[in-house]
């Protein structure tokens, strides 16, 4: 996904015309991800579940303009924890910069500002219900500047460590460890660290309106278009194999998880479906670029297999991840981070042959993949445990007794999502 800008590269209306595209696509996955959310939760809840995302839309895209396109795509400092170059701050030295893509820096930002956008966004499905709305907005500025940016900065800037380990560098086209394991893992430790909703797991808490869901997965699926085949940042062979493995990855992940449903409960539920669409579209994001179709249908199947068991784990370990941020999220990008790696195209392994000096195997393309994981989980679990505490002592974290009985949309907004008298 690294580019450079070129002095004097002229613009390719065509390539730009797709990366215009691909960024109204992945911004449309931000509003599929509330109604998804907030479908999900109880309806005393669904604005303020709802709330979380539209404020990740103002609050990232604010801090990303300002400081996190420079931490992610400038040179490295501090020994490469991060980049930084003045430039970019405020985007303030790319308003005639070109890519060698042929494309205005100004797209490639924004494009890139919208995955900024959603990965902490992602995380609010851990604990959702029962966290303060201000101590919210507070973590994600801070999680999207120490978290997110420096993992981006690892992996997609060209001088990161991540993008030059090994001979080829640590796959993850769209965004499997940048995006989804670093939200899915941040939101364990989130529900492990605030504990569990009032009531949970005896109190009944059906979800407000699967309908809502279904709308808000179909949209997420049409945005993941532009989420993985835009990383191509190109409008040609690339794009079409980055598009072809996203449909194939979520089809296959949806038939799988229905099927697993059916032999494990009797039968196919909506919110299944729905949870094996995801499945397969995470597992495939890392991988989008360098598999075939084969490979797209087995990660999907493999996500629905892991991310299902993932599920069941959690309701025997009984903590309280409220959508299953970490069990879709962090488990089916793990999924796909790894176990692509048995299905890379030929023609990336010569590539990565060649770099190597003559050789580069399968497994060590694995031990990369494993270590670039591990990289990104032990970052995330360390630092957001760091940020939940110091947000709990400034602001307090979670919601008191009374609000979270209240609910979240009355209590800190002031609004009901439905006109019922006694929303559950």
């Amino acid at each position: 996904m690294p580019l450079l800008a070129a002095d004097g590269a002229a613009i390719d209306t065509g390539v730009t015309a797709w990366m215009l595209v691909s960024t109204a696509l992945v911004l449309l996955m931000i509003p599929g991800l509330a109604m998804f959310y907030g479908g999900l939760v109880r309806t005393k809840n669904v604005l303020g579940t709802m709330m979380h995302t539209f404020a990740a839309m103002g609050i990232m895209t604010v801090l990303w303009v300002a400081v996190g396109y420079a931490m992610s795509f400038g040179p490295n400092v501090l020994g490469g924890w991060f980049g930084w170059n003045t430039d970019y701050l405020f985007l303030s030295g790319i308003d005639n910069s070109i890519l060698d893509a042929g494309v205005p820096e100004y797209v490639f930002s924004m494009f890139q500002g919208k995955f900024a956008i959603i990965t902490p966004a992602l995380i609010a499905g851990a604990f959702a219900e029962r966290v303060k709305f201000k101590s919210y907005c507070l973590f994600i500025a801070l999680w999207g500047i120490l978290v997110y940016n420096p993992l981006c900065h690892w992996v997609w800037a060209e001088d990161g460590f991540l993008f030059n380990m090994g001979a080829n560098g640590a796959i993850d086209f769209a965004g499997g460890t940048v995006v989804h394991i670093s939200a899915g893992v941040s939101g364990l430790v989130a529900a492990l660290y605030l504990g569990a909703r009032r009531g949970f797991p005896v109190t009944n808490m059906p979800p407000s309106n699967l309908v809502m869901t279904m709308i808000g997965g179909g949209l997420l699926w049409v945005g993941w278009f532009g989420f993985n085949a835009g990383s191509s940042v190109a409008s040609g062979l690339s794009t079409a194999q980055a598009l072809t493995a996203t449909q194939v990855a979520a089809a296959s992940g949806a038939i799988a998880w229905m099927i697993i449903e059916a032999c494990h409960q009797g039968k196919a539920t909506a919110l299944g479906i729905m949870s094996g669409i995801l499945a397969g579209l995470v597992a495939v994001t890392p991988a989008a670029g360098v598999v075939q179709p084969f490979g797209a249908f087995c990660l999907g199947i493999f996500a629905s297999i892991f991310c299902y068991l993932a599920i069941i784990a959690k309701n025997k370990l009984g903590y309280d991840d409220s959508l299953d941020a970490f069990g879709i999220h962090g488990m089916g990008g793990i999924v796909g981070a790894i176990l692509l790696t048995f299905f890379i195209r030929d023609s990336w392994m010569s590539e990565a042959a060649e770099l190597a000096g003559g050789s580069w195997t399968v497994w060590e393309q694995l031990g990369v993949q494993v270590a670039a994981v591990l990289i990104a989980i032990v970052y995330a679990a360390v630092l957001t445990l760091i940020l939940l505490y110091v947000v709990n002592k400034l602001t307090g974290f979670r919601s008191d007794p009374k609000e979270e009985m209240q609910g979240l949309d009355s209590a800190y907004h002031s609004e009901h999502g439905y006109g019922m008298l006694n929303p559950n």
